[in-house]
This record gives C-alpha cells, structure tokens and sequence, in this order.
C-alpha cells in the first residue's frame, strides 16, 4: 500500500464529526459591538454578517450613524492608525477610542460619506479623482509640442527662474557656485489658476470725502478703535486726518496697494499692507459660502468675478493650451462631458503608454458605470451636490483588487432619480459580491430592499432612540411593528385636486452649464416640484435662474459649518431673545447668559469639558469639575427666569422650551416663534444647547429650513428637503409644505422622491438625460398628466409609484 492510499485509508476511518471540524480561521463571520453608547446609544448590541449587504435605518437622528460612522469605522480607523510609527501617527488626526465595552471581527473600513469636497477654486473633479494626473503624464508624453514634465500642463504650479550664487560646505571647506534653475508650470499667470479674475470696486472700500480718523474705510472690523487704526495711525504713510480724496498719488497707493512692509508702531513690531492686498488675502482668499453673512455680503457688493480673459476659464497658460494630441488641447480635453473623453481616449492606440491609457480608460469608464458621466473634469469640486461628491469617492473602489474590506456609505441614493437608484444598487452588491461587507444607512425602500440583514435603530430619535428595535430580513422587518416596518411600503397617492397658481415667475434663455436655452414659466402660489435625473440640470435651472432674484428664499444642501461650541440655539437666533429675557428679568448685562462670553466658567473657557492633550495618544475630555459640565459660572446660574436657570433651559427639548417659552410667567414671543419653526420642521426631540457637530445630515438641512422660515420672502426654494428623512418623516414634511403654501408661500422643491412629487400642483420634469443629453423641459404640468401620458422617465417610476 502507497503512503498516499494509506493515508486515504486513515481519513476514512476518522470520525465525521472530526472531519467536518471548521478552521478556525473561519470562526470570525461577524462583525460583533457589544455596549455601545456613542452619542444617544443606549448599550446596544448587534452582531453583523461579514461579506453580506447590511443596511441600517431608522428615524433621522435614531443613531444610525452614531452606531456605523462614530463606532464600528471610527474603530477600525483608530487600530489602522496605531500600526503606523508614533513619528508617523504625530501627523494623523488623533482618534479616542469609541464609547463601547466590546468591538471584534472587525475589518478594513473604507468610508465614502455624503461630506461636500473642499471649495478650493483649484480643486476640480478632475484634481479629486487623479484623472487630471492621468491626463497630464499622457500630454507630456504625446502633446505635440512637447513643453515639458507633467507639472507644465497643472494649472496648480507656478512657471519660475531664478539664478544666483549658492554656498555650500565641500571636503571641509566653504565653496561658492553659480547655479540657475527654471520650473516650468501650467499655471495661468493672470488669474493663478482659478480661472476667474476679481475686480475690486475701490469706492465701496472707502468714502473719499472723510478722513481715516472719520471712519473712511467701510471694510467690515477695520474700525480705527482697533489694531488698524494704530497700523494706520503709525505707518506715516499718511495724514490719518487728511481726506482721502486730498492724498498724492503716492499717498493713495500706499493706502491701497502697499505690499507687506515691516513698521514699528509704539514699540511693537507689525506688518502694514494695503487695501486691496488685504482684502485679496483676508477674504477673496477663503470660501464666499464659509464666510459670516456680514462679510459675505460686503464681498458681494465690492467685488466682481469674471472670466479670466486670458485663459478663457481653463486655469492653464497659453504654452499649456499649445501642445495637443490629435487636435485636441488638455483644457479642451477637461471641458469635455466625460462620456465623450472617455471616447476619444479609447481611440487613443499608442503601445508607449499603454499601462496609463488603461488606467486612464478604467476612471473614465468608472464615471460612466456610476452614473456622473455628464460631468467634465473640469467642474470645481466645490460645486458638487453630496450625492455627486460620495459617488465621486466611489470611483477609485469600483474595480480595486481588495476583499474583505468593510464599505461604509452614508445614504448613497442621495440625490439620485429613481432611474438611477437601481444603478447604485447594482455597485452596492458588486463590491459585496467581491467578498467585502458594505454597511449601509439608508431610508429609501428601493435600498433597503436589497439587504441581506437589516438593522432598524429607534423607536424615536434623539434620547428617545438609540435602541435597536429590530434586526434581520427585509421581510422580517415588513411583518414587524417598527415605525420603519409600518412604513416601508408606504405610497402617497395622486392629490385629487390641484391648487390654482396665483401668477407666474417668468424665466427666459436660461442657459447657465448644461441648460439650451430654457424658457420656462413657473407658477407662483402653488406647490411646484422640479424633478429629472442628476445631471439633467434641474439646480443650474433653479439656482442659476431663480434663487438670486428678490424675494426669493433658498435653503440649498450646503453643510452647516458650526463648532462643538455652535448649537441650535446659537445658530438659530434663539439665544437673543432668551438672554435679553434672562438680563430684564434680574437686571443684569445679557453677555452673562452666553456661554462663549462673560458667563464663561473661568476653568472650562465655557466649553464644560476640560480636554488634557497627550501628544500621539487621543486627548482625554472630562466634564468640567468647576462648573460640572454647565459651561457658566456659578453667580450666573443664580439667576433664574419662569423658575429655571440658564444651563437648565439650554438642557431642555425644543418641545419643552416652546411650552416654556410659550405662556406663563417665561412668555418671550421672539423665542417661541423661533421654537415653533424648529417644531414645524419635526424637531421638537433636539435639545437647545446640543452641539451641532452631533446632529446628522437630515437634522442639519432641517435646522437650516426652520432659521430660514422667519425671513421676509414670497418665494422658497428647497434642495432636496427630504435628504435624511425617514418613510415617517416624509408624511410630517408634506404637511409642512402644504402648510407653507396655505400661508400665502410659493414653493419650488428641487426633489426625486416620488411622495413629493405625487403632492406637487405642477411638476417641471428636465431631461431627457443627463450632461448635453439634458438641459431641456420634457414636461410641465400636473402630476395626473405626467403619469397619465409616461413620457418620461421620471412619468414611468411615479406611475410605478403610486400604482397607476
């Protein structure tokens, strides 16, 4: 008998069981969290099926993504980070380890969030998926004529020479040579790569009929009580008392274009630097949407963009432009819909740069595949909706080579028509059937219907949630009591009757990206929804055309930027009025009441947590021990108004504080209409002093609707209200809507899902397709006419939608 035989013999003798004994490498199936209790968790538990599709839902703000993103990613991020050197790690953000007893099974965590891209006007789709990188190798390489390495065709580097002497130590001895260098960049030198030029509007910056020491400059906080007024008064550059409109001509230059001179004014060393610099470099230098409304509005009223008269837009320098492939230039090649250069480039055939074009060919075609064909590479990043930025992310994980890796998406059918959601469900369970686990937050039924495992988190939100209240199949979660289960076959239905427009807001010729000349009357006084697939230009219609007008309201998707300091009582106005209230009532300055002013606790600087830096290892926070978490002094607290102090009314919910506030003793009316606004739009759960870094995307749009709902204005526009939203939430925001244009409102609603639109008067459908194949009206009507004719895509799934 051969070994081999003998052996065969022995392994059919064994025991079965013995036999079927699993590795023990395949033990680790589940991706186990014990005890969580991250933001509003409650010790939850759940144990999740690796390499299986699992979408979590529940209300807006039940913890859903304080359970995925906060805890399970956020682990895995933290022990990725900490295989890393300690030199290494003192350049990565520090992570503290999550609220959690128990975290195991855990893999590789990819996230891919709804976060907009930077702003940066030099950041472009193109730069944020190294397409653009792709590109310019490729141009350096067969660009006729040839002008250089890859960073000649990036409009992010500089052309520069320079030569002169270098001294450097030699064998012991100190050698001088002549040395010279040249880089040759891309960067359009007019405008420094950002394709737009700004013209300053010298008369709004000062009034030459005053002096300096009279307030001439109108620049918002160059106030000569200040450090300006010192560098003014100090520089001798010119008489502070003198009118502007009396100085020399070098007098007025140094006021306005002086560049950054050294002074010494009173002993202290400081820099001068004129106007205009100062303007270019303090705010021209930073985000319009970032900037304090004041200021924003100061840079709208003194400076004009326009097109960059020598590059035409491109970013790039005329050398850049000259060399060509085939005819075509790398800033015609950026500008092209990506469908089309995905083309041109598969026509490309060159064996000396085979492995870049198909590199090349894969991104482009992953722009296809996912659905942002119609963008070019040159669109700036910061232009993008959330959804175009998470799908943008998307592309360089669709065709990676890894598996077992955990995917984590942040509600990735945002923004999209519901042609297009079935689309992402198909790369959803692509990446899932390459052996990876992809966690899912996710409200609409169209995703959460191909789950594997379903985890369902609430039964409310805020401190009523944060418990899992059901865990399994999607049909399991149907023939479940959930609010989730109750709602998820839920179909508005066609209103019987629609409104009677009340006029018309006329748009003629609307042209701005994709659009072809779009004439269009959008009736006035009624429920009107734009609807059509992404890209088929429904924003650039109503933000390019609409929003700026007077009168007109727009609650876009931009996020809203807010500290750990910053809650919904300070972005809302709300602190006002009760801090006036608390100062009336006990006869005292209203700076008290405010935690980021003089009612401070001296320890904690009014942040109620003391955080202790340990270099490489995450900070330790622990609650204040002087103010106990309060964040204000104790003499202030004494203070009471309606019996309560003021840390207790910023504990309270927005329900308890709109009773409070609303009659009795407390009555304040500025603060209860503000609350109402904040319970109209289903946020009554949020407590007034919580942090705005904790409130999810849906909460955020939200809070953002109910600050605009006060303002003096005929006509809303609204981006997608239902982003975040929960099946139950929609109900409560389609009484809103209703409730807005029965007060005498006209609402345009930017919006794919299908309830608003079976609720709209009149619907505005773009299309027929995306990119250059949109950008026309291919219906206007009511919503019994869209889905009676099924013209349109968009006719076809609502007349799905509502079972016609």
């Amino acid at each position: 008998m051969t070994k081999a035989t003998r052996a065969k013999a022995a392994r059919s003798k064994a025991p079965k069981a013995q036999q079927a004994e699993p590795h023990a490498a395949d033990s680790h199936e589940m991706i186990r969290v014990h005890g969580a209790r991250e933001n509003n968790l409650k010790d939850v538990n759940v144990e999740l099926p690796k390499r299986r599709l699992t979408v979590f839902t529940g209300v807006s703000g039940s913890g859903k993504s304080s359970l995925v993103f906060s805890t399970i990613a956020a682990e895995s991020q933290r022990l990725i980070n900490e295989t890393y050197s300690a030199f290494i790690q003192g350049f990565m953000p520090t992570l503290a380890r999550p609220e959690v007893d128990v975290l195991d099974g855990l893999t590789t965590a990819i996230i891919v969030d709804q976060e907009r891209m930077g702003a940066d006007p030099r950041s472009t789709v193109g730069t944020a998926t190294d397409a653009n990188a792709m590109l310019r190798i490729l141009f350096s390489r067969l660009g006729k004529p040839h002008i250089g390495s890859p960073q000649a065709f990036s409009f992010n580097v500089a052309s520069i020479s320079g030569a002169g002497a270098v001294t450097f130590e030699k064998g012991g001895r100190t050698t001088k040579e002549r040395r010279s260098f040249n880089i040759v960049g891309g960067m359009c030198p007019r405008c420094e790569g950002r394709g737009q030029v700004n013209d300053i509007d010298l008369t709004q910056i000062y009034d030459e009929n005053k002096s300096l020491n009279e307030g001439a400059v109108t620049i918002p906080g160059y106030s000569m009580e200040g450090w300006y007024g010192r560098i003014f008064r100090g520089s001798g550059f010119f008489d502070p008392d003198k009118p502007i409109k009396k100085y020399t001509k070098k007098q007025l230059n140094d006021l306005l274009y002086k560049e950054a001179t050294k002074i010494k004014v009173e002993g202290i060393n400081l820099t001068y630097m004129g106007l205009v610099p100062q303007i270019q470099k303090s705010f021209l230098s930073k985000d319009v949407d970032a900037m304090q409304p004041h200021i924003r509005a100061f840079v709208e009223r003194v400076v004009t963009f326009q097109t960059c008269p020598e590059c035409d837009g491109t970013r790039l320098s005329a050398e850049a432009r000259s060399s060509k492939i085939k005819g075509i230039s790398i800033a015609d090649a950026c500008a092209m819909q990506i469908t089309d250069l995905a083309e041109w480039v598969s026509g490309l055939d060159e064996p000396s740069v085979a492995p870049l074009l198909a590199a090349l060919r894969h991104t482009l075609d992953s722009f296809v595949e996912i659905g942002l064909g119609y963008l070019s590479l040159n669109r700036p990043s910061g232009t993008l909706s959330g959804g175009e930025a998470q799908r943008t992310k998307m592309i360089r994980h669709l065709g990676s080579s890894l598996t077992d890796v955990t995917y984590v998406f942040d509600e990735p059918t945002i923004g999209l028509h519901p042609h297009d959601i079935r689309r992402m469900n198909n790369l959803l369970l692509q990446l899932r059937d390459k052996g990876n686990t992809v966690l899912v937050v996710e409200h609409k039924p169209e995703a959460i219907e191909i789950a594997d495992h379903v985890v369902d988190l609430g039964p409310g939100a805020g401190t009523n949630g944060g418990q899992v209240v059901f865990e399994g199949t999607v049909e399991g979660l149907r023939a479940s009591d959930t609010l989730t289960g109750r709602h998820l076959d839920d179909r508005a239905s066609l209103k019987p009757s629609v409104r009677t427009p009340s006029g018309k807001l006329e748009v003629r010729g609307a042209d701005t990206h994709n659009l072809q000349n779009v004439d269009v009357d959008i009736p006035l006084g009624v429920l009107v929804v734009v609807t059509g697939v992404a890209g088929s230009g429904k924003s650039s219609l109503i933000h390019g055309s609409v929003s700026g007008r007077d009168g007109v309201v727009s609650v876009d998707q931009t996020a809203i930027r807010g500290s750990r300091r910053s809650n919904p009582a300070t972005y809302t106005g709300l602190l006002e009025p009760i801090r006036k209230a608390f100062a009336k009532a006990n006869g005292v300055k209203p700076a008290l009441f405010s935690a980021n002013s003089e009612g401070a606790c001296p320890n904690c600087n009014g942040a109620g947590v003391v955080f202790t830096d340990l270099g490489i290892m995450a900070s330790v926070s622990a609650p204040c021990e002087v103010c106990e978490g309060k964040r204000f002094q104790a003499e202030v607290l004494e203070y009471k108004f309606g019996g309560r102090d003021i840390s207790e009314v910023l504990g309270m919910s927005v329900a308890e504080a709109e009773a409070f506030f609303g009659d009795g003793e407390a009555k304040t009316p500025a603060a209860h209409k503000i609350l109402t606004h904040l319970s109209d739009v289903g946020l009554g759960y949020l407590t007034l002093g919580q942090p705005l870094t904790t409130l999810s995307g849906g909460e955020r749009q939200r809070i953002k609707l109910a600050t605009r709902m006060g303002e003096k204005g005929g006509v809303y526009v609204l981006d997608e209200p239902t982003s975040g939203l929960h099946l139950a939430d929609v109900e409560q925001l389609l009484g809103l809507l209703d409730r807005l244009v029965d007060s005498g409102k006209s609402l345009i609603v930017i919006e794919h899902h299908q309830a608003v639109m079976a609720h709209a008067d009149w619907i505005i459908d773009l299309g027929p397709g995306a990119g250059h194949d949109g950008g026309r009206i291919v219906f206007e009507g009511t919503p019994a006419d869209l889905v009676a004719k099924r013209s349109t895509l968009t006719g076809e799934h609502l007349a799905d939608y509502v079972g016609a």
